[in-house]
């Protein structure tokens, strides 16, 4: 696997402070559903437009960072993380 240098972080110290608070939250607790609810694809909760996009990325001080530098996402963008088997 190739490993890229990590960039500089140029967050504020007041969104470093926040990104810490979000971490350290506990998950949340799985959505109750009424037995016998059918799942739908993702797809159908979404607009149209647009369209989920998959992308390679790799987890560094707890942010997640796209490994190719062209991708740019919105900063209010909706971002499902998919993570391979590991440590949690």
């Amino acid at each position: 696997m190739l490993m890229c240098t990590p960039a500089r972080d140029q967050r504020s110290q007041e969104r470093r402070i926040r990104d810490e608070q979000i971490a350290a939250e506990p998950p949340l607790p799985p959505v109750e559903l009424p037995s016998g609810a059918i799942g739908s694809p993702v797809e159908r909760h979404l607009a149209r437009e647009r369209q989920p996009l998959a992308i390679l990325g790799v987890v560094e001080n707890g942010l997640v960072r796209p490994l190719d530098p062209t991708v740019k996402l919105a900063e209010n963008a909706h971002v499902i993380i998919v993570a391979a088997g590991g440590s949690r």
